[in-house]
């Protein structure tokens, strides 16, 4: 007799009451790991710094489908702004209310229960995998990214995966991430020497300095885009001087920019661009001009092909709509498992994700379900053997 496959709601509303604010886990790992064990799955939970993480498998042949999903969730902002309480799972005119209920503990129940549907029917002809991580919202050092390392050191197999992240935009299924942009941070400082407003000679202004290097670099057009993908944008978030003063010249003026770009470049040589910028900025001022990159994502493509295809079809079969392939939108933790195998995102709503009163319509919920559900089939009729 097979074990009884949880209903995805129920699973949802349990895990949403788990208050797993990034780096806490607050015991959601335990109830998926509870409800995966339940269906067969051999769960392993591997833990890096601070951060509770599981992989979960059932099988050992081939092909091995992997979903990929994250139950740590942001903080909930103002609580008594919400109309229920942000972890009590209430479900009010047909929503699930509370936080994670979009992004993404509903993908997570729905994509169990799916699972679960399937092996009872005896649709997966090789292995299903979870890739579940407690890090997405926070550094994303010691989740998916260390968790892949350590798979793919092991010489584990994950074939190709599905990431439950909130893609669609109007309707369950109406979008469907095939890439990313990549994503690069740059820190500058650019140090000077403080004096009086009325003896510049006696100082090294760094504002000036900052500000013509930051106009070089918001000058040039980085692209007109890329095949499937957006124009690269450079977007400066802070200029930070600190100077309380009208009549001091300062010694330090910092500003933080981001650059999202698509694959007519890498991290790399964005980073080395900015880099020469700097050192430009820097001739014949008496100070110094320091650039700090951080890459937190290259760009990425999942050319369409037999995967991306059956994740389509299983949409049409379920929903009766046709989905948009798109690249369009933040990083995802798609960017660290792009290195393992061809991946793709496909989940709720996302319209309410980070939001106060977050929520997913119940029947969307069930509606992934049968996404899911088919999904797995049309995964194992094309690669299964």
């Amino acid at each position: 007799m097979s074990a009884p496959v949880p209903d995805p709601v129920v699973l949802a509303q349990e895990l949403i009451r788990c208050p797993s604010v990034t780096p806490a886990d607050a015991g959601a790992m335990d109830v998926l790991q509870v409800a995966l064990a339940t269906l067969g799955f051999s769960c392993r939970r591997m833990k890096f710094g601070q951060i509770d993480n599981l992989y979960a498998r059932r099988g050992t042949s081939g092909p091995n489908l992997c979903f990929a999903g994250h139950t740590d969730v942001v903080p909930v902002g103002d609580a008594a702004g919400w109309r229920t309480g942000p972890f009590e799972a209430r479900i009010e005119d047909g929503r699930l209310y509370g936080r994670g209920a979009c992004d993404m503990k509903s993908a997570i129940a729905a994509f169990v229960s799916a699972a679960g549907e399937a092996v009872a029917a005896g649709e997966a002809r090789g292995s299903l995998s979870l890739l579940i991580t407690g890090d997405e919202e926070g550094p994303a050092t010691d989740g998916t990214k260390a968790v892949v390392a350590a798979l793919a050191a092991e010489g584990e197999r994950i074939d190709h995966c599905l990431v439950g992240e909130p893609t669609s935009v109007a309707a369950v299924g109406d979008m469907i991430k095939i890439g990313r942009r990549g994503s690069v941070n740059a820190h500058i400082t650019v140090e000077g020497v403080q004096g009086h407003v009325a003896y510049p000679h006696k100082a090294a202004n760094p504002v000036p300095v900052l500000i013509r290097l930051l106009a070089a670099l918001q000058d040039r057009r980085l692209d007109d885009g890329y095949p499937q993908f957006q124009s690269s944008n450079l977007e400066v978030t802070t200029i930070d001087v600190g100077n309380p003063t009208s009549n001091v010249i300062p010694a330090r003026a910092t500003a933080r920019l981001n650059i999202r770009f698509n694959p007519a470049h890498t991290g790399q040589s964005l980073g080395d661009w900015i880099k020469a910028e700097a050192a430009r900025a820097g001739e014949d001022f008496a100070g110094r001009v320091d650039a700090r990159i951080e890459i937190s994502g290259e760009a990425f493509l999942t050319e369409p092909g037999p995967f991306v295809e059956a994740a389509a079809a299983a949409v049409a079969d379920e929903t009766g709509r046709a989905t948009e392939l798109s690249t369009t939108g933040g990083t995802s933790d798609a960017r660290f498992i792009r290195s393992l195998c061809p991946v793709l995102e496909l989940g709720l709503v996302g319209t309410s994700m980070h939001a106060v009163d977050e929520h997913a319509a119940v029947e969307d919920i069930r509606q992934l379900t049968r996404v899911y559900r088919r999904l797995i089939v049309r995964y194992f009729e094309t690669f299964g053997g």
